[in-house]
Formats: structure tokens, sequence, C-alpha cells
């Protein structure tokens, strides 16, 4: 797991890890939720990868787009 940036301070994440197909996503809370292209989608998962190495935008993203989409 990457300690995830947090640029904006507020976010509910806190860790997250990049496979091929999907991206595992630890929030502040000690929750684990793993996303993958078969239930969030290709792009979707894409995007919360690009989010999550940029350290902005990804707790609201998730909750926006795939809050229940994970596997």
């Amino acid at each position: 797991m990457e300690r995830y940036t947090n640029r904006s301070g507020g976010s509910g994440v806190y860790a997250y890890e990049i496979g091929s197909d999907y991206i595992t996503v630890t929030f502040s809370s000690g929750s684990t939720y793993k996303y993958s292209y078969i239930k969030a989608g290709q792009s979707h998962v894409e995007n919360m990868k690009r989010l999550a190495s940029g350290g902005s935008g990804l707790n609201t993203y998730i909750n926006s787009h795939v809050k229940f989409k994970y596997d």
C-alpha cells in the first residue's frame, strides 16, 4: 500500500494499491475496498488510479461515481 498524499488535507482516503485491473483503497476509518474493472468499470478504475497517484480528488470521485461498486 502506498500512502495517499491528500493534497487537500480533508480526504477520507488513507492509502491505495494499484494493480493492472484494479485499485484497492484504504480509508481513514480503516475500511479497505477493492474496485476492479469487473464491478466499477475500466474507465472508473483508470480515473481512480490517476487521482490516487496525483494525491487529490479520489474520495470525491469514489463518492460520486463508484461508492458501492467495490468487489
